[in-house]
């Protein structure tokens, strides 16, 4: 039976975020696989002796964009990676929204103000400006036009950090029905979520929000999945994913557009969908060279 780890976040003296993790560890367990939570900044872990890294819960790694990469790519060299290194890389850069608008997918409309660069921010309509490396919300907030000098403020911050800003107009599509998320697992949808609004006016963006407020089941249109199947097609290269979440919200018009791809570390939220658990752990003993089917 395969050598499994399934990597995550040192939680330190905080309680660990990732609900579904000790779910899907003594899922595999109950297989007969020899399966492991990881950290993966462990600097004592022995990657190459795992038949599949599955990369779960490092929700800490746009704090540490650099040395994340790294990781992947050390990892990659030595052992099977879910998803690729290659993948995680581009995933991690939400510059590329600019790659699949270009690609003929429908996105929210981005913009981006890298480190030295002038801030021109709207001046006719709420916006959004978050980091192009983030999670979480981090460094997240929403400004009306008059509030043009506290954002200035947040990008000063960020560009300090050597963050890139991405701004955004406010959907207000968000307000009404909510974003969805669409989870794809072993190259088939495996569930959707609807979740409500995340960034409430006023909220600082170095406070800490609720990164999935009213988490519900969602039932997804034939509009969304072809949307998220556009987006999915659109990646690079288009390589073989083992997991994908596809995050949409409705445009002015009521048409589905796509607010983010999420392929380095999606929260998969078994807790909502416990029946897709059989289904992620058939699909994982397959990526790690198992060869069960179903």
């Amino acid at each position: 039976m395969p050598r499994i780890a399934l990597a995550t976040y040192d939680p330190g003296a905080e309680p660990h975020r990732d609900n579904d993790l000790p779910v899907l560890v003594r899922a595999l367990l109950e297989r007969g696989v020899e399966a492991e939570a990881q950290y993966w900044d462990d600097p004592w872990a022995d990657w190459g002796g795992y038949d599949l890294v599955l990369i779960r819960s490092t929700w800490d790694y746009s704090w540490r964009a650099a040395e994340f990469a790294d990781w992947v790519e050390r990892v990659g060299r030595v052992t099977r990676l879910a998803n690729p290194a290659d993948v995680a890389r581009w995933s991690m850069d939400k510059r590329y929204l600019g790659e699949l608008a270009a690609a003929g997918v429908p996105t929210v409309p981005t913009s981006y103000i890298a480190p030295g660069e002038a801030a021109e921010l709207p001046d006719g309509h709420e916006y959004v400006i978050k980091p192009t490396s983030g999670a979480g919300a981090r460094f997240a907030a929403r400004y009306t036009p008059g509030e043009h000098d506290i954002a200035v403020r947040q990008l000063a911050r960020m560009h300090a950090e050597g963050f890139t800003a991405m701004v955004q107009p406010y959907v207000r599509g968000i307000d009404v029905s909510g974003e969805r998320a669409l989870q794809f697992f072993g190259g088939r949808l495996l569930h959707a979520s609807r979740k409500g609004a995340v960034l409430a006016p006023g909220t600082p963006y170095d406070a800490e929000k609720v990164a999935h407020p009213d988490l519900t089941r969602w039932q997804p249109t034939a509009d969304e999945l072809a949307v998220a199947e556009r987006a999915l097609a659109a990646v690079p290269g288009a390589p073989e994913l083992l997991y994908a979440r596809v995050d949409l919200v409705d445009a002015e018009d009521g048409t589905p557009r796509l607010m983010e791809l999420e392929l380095v570390e999606p929260n998969l939220f078994l807790w909502l969908h416990p029946g897709s658990l059989e289904h992620v752990v058939k699909a994982v003993l397959v990526a790690a060279g198992e060869g069960v089917t179903g």
